[in-house]
């Protein structure tokens, strides 16, 4: 039987559970087999620059944060499961990648 792993990336962290539920749902409904959402590491991206454009005066430092967060899914590909799933609204801030596998 075929597996489907689902990669959910994202900024923030409700709406990428949000999917994640919406994904546990339709499985549960379908009888498809399922384990996650597995939570990977945050990546951190961290910008630090200085506010004054020329060097003169005082030493004033912006600091720019962005996370990403992923999720995996892995669940039994079943034709009815998969159709379903792909029926899902995600919203734009998510990123969802589908892999099939033996």
């Amino acid at each position: 039987m075929e597996k489907a792993r689902i990669i959910l990336i994202g900024r923030e962290v409700k709406q990428v559970e949000n999917v994640c539920k919406q994904i546990v749902s339709v499985t549960g409904k379908t009888g498809a087999k399922y384990s996650g959402p597995i939570p990977l590491p945050t990546k951190q991206m961290k910008i630090v620059t200085r506010k004054s454009p020329d060097g003169e005066g005082t030493e004033t430092w912006e600091r720019w944060e962005m996370r990403i967060h992923k999720r995996i899914v892995d669940i039994d590909a079943d034709e009815r499961s998969l159709r379903q799933i792909m029926r899902i609204q995600v919203p734009d801030g998510v990123h969802i990648e589908i892999e099939l596998t033996k």
